[in-house]
């Protein structure tokens, strides 16, 4: 089977070849060309040690004590690792020892699942665990016995999640056992590579099948427990689904790309099981939004998610029962939504909306209120909406006033921008400033 490789890939496999050692692409850059797909990232496996690569690639440099030799080529960095075998693991992490320059078969039985254990040398694709035969079938099926490939890795218990995810694939019968069995060895991989899993199904055409996969397998109970009692708990007239099953539906039907947002949508009735007062049609979930956005938080920073990302998150979730209903609210009633919610979450909180409705049995994106409340943002975005905007700054304001930078200037400015929300005409330096004197008369 001949494969056209980008020139920089087939280069470094010429070389390496040149030099006298075996050469092959690895793992998932196969699978991805085998089934149409761009492959993310290029990986090379070769009979050359270590030292042995570098003296090839001068420029190379040595990237970590696995074998692998980063190549820089055509502005960014190829993995060319030495076939390794890896002895036993004791902490589902890391192998006690490493042993470099083993046959290509060695290595390839140390990996994952048999649809990542395919190698290929520019001419043909070997595959020794018919791993071809499970991309056609679209199985996912661990390379030998699956409890040992997750004993030595438990983030493969994840990773096969996220494999169905993204391809659309089947767990197979034993691998699926062997992760339900083993559940519990997710507690020893670190936050850092969960999160990066999680935030790859949140990426995946179907992360609905993903979190529900979770959910099945035990998975969900170590990764984000705060979800679970949402299984089951039924909601009120507004809603067809319970809580769990439509918090799916809306991170799936969410309309924005950014897995974060999803995750938004995933986390945004998080806290309505401790919210819920009384029972059937008429039930209540009261501020159940301030909940869901402090137990996001809280799920987030186990998780190790940077700061800014927790920030963010947390907002949409606490902002998502944003009310607008054409005909109770101005234009000054929209531009004070969009300071409280922030220009830039507009789109955001819009798509989780979209997520957030579809999720609870509705067949339109958006209703007539929806695109009518796009038309109105769409209509004030020129306005004032923060202090930045105003005519007036804290300078001139100290300037005119013989003031202090003191809280009384951030008092000033507010009282300010809030008249000019009610009226944008009044955004001009004479009329703020005679009210600026007018405010402090008042607050001194």
């Amino acid at each position: 089977m001949q494969i056209k490789l980008p020139k920089k890939v087939a280069q470094i496999l010429k070389q390496l070849k040149t030099a006298g050692y075996d050469a092959y692409i690895v793992g998932g850059c196969v699978r991805d060309i085998l089934i149409a797909r761009e492959p993310n990232d290029w990986d090379v496996t070769t009979s050359a040690l270590p030292e042995d690569i570098q003296a090839v690639f001068p420029k190379s440099f040595y990237n970590n004590v696995f074998g692998t030799v980063g190549v820089p080529a055509e502005g960014e960095v190829i993995e060319v690792t030495t076939y390794r075998s890896d002895d036993k693991y004791t902490d589902k992490r890391h192998p006690e020892e490493i042993r470099f320059g083993v046959s290509l078969a060695e290595d390839l039985e140390r990996r994952d699942f048999t649809i990542n254990a395919l190698a290929y040398d520019g001419e043909k694709v070997v595959d020794l665990f018919n791993g071809q035969t499970d991309l056609r079938a679209k199985i996912i099926r661990a390379v030998g016995q699956p409890q040992e490939r997750f004993n030595e890795d438990a983030l493969r218990l994840l990773r096969a999640i996220r494999f169905a995810s993204q391809l659309g694939y089947q767990i197979e019968d034993q691998t699926w056992q062997a992760i339900k069995n083993q559940a519990n060895g997710l507690k020893l991989v670190s936050a850092e590579r969960v999160r990066d899993e999680l935030l790859k199904i949140l990426d995946s055409d179907d992360p609905f099948k993903g979190f529900w996969l979770l959910k099945e397998s035990g998975l969900l109970r170590i990764i984000m427990p705060e979800l679970l009692p949402g299984v089951g708990l039924d909601q009120n007239k507004h809603h067809v689904y319970t809580v769990f099953f439509h918090s799916l539906l809306a991170m799936q039907y969410c309309a924005s790309d950014d897995p974060l947002v999803k995750l938004a949508a995933l986390l945004h009735d998080v806290g309505k099981p401790q919210t819920k007062g009384g029972f059937g049609v008429n039930a209540t979930f009261y501020q159940h939004e301030y909940v869901s956005a402090k137990l996001a938080g809280r799920i987030m920073q186990r998780l190790k998610f940077p700061r800014t990302d927790i920030e963010r998150v947390t907002h949409l979730v606490r902002q998502h029962m944003f009310y607008y209903n054409i005909g109770e609210i101005t234009d000054a009633g929209v531009r004070r939504l969009i300071k409280r919610i922030g220009a830039e979450h507009l789109k955001d909180l819009l798509d989780l909306r979209i997520g957030d409705r579809m999720g609870s049995g509705c067949l339109k994106e958006k209703p007539f209120k929806l695109v009518e409340l796009e038309r109105r943002i769409e209509k004030v975005s020129q306005d004032p909406i923060n202090t930045s905007m105003l005519k007036i700054d804290g300078f001139r304001i100290m300037e005119l006033l013989k003031l202090k930078p003191s809280k009384a200037v951030g008092i000033i400015l507010n009282a300010l921008l809030e008249e000019v929300l009610e009226d944008p005409s009044l955004n001009t330096m004479e009329y703020l400033e005679k009210r600026a004197i007018e405010i402090n008369k008042k607050i001194c």
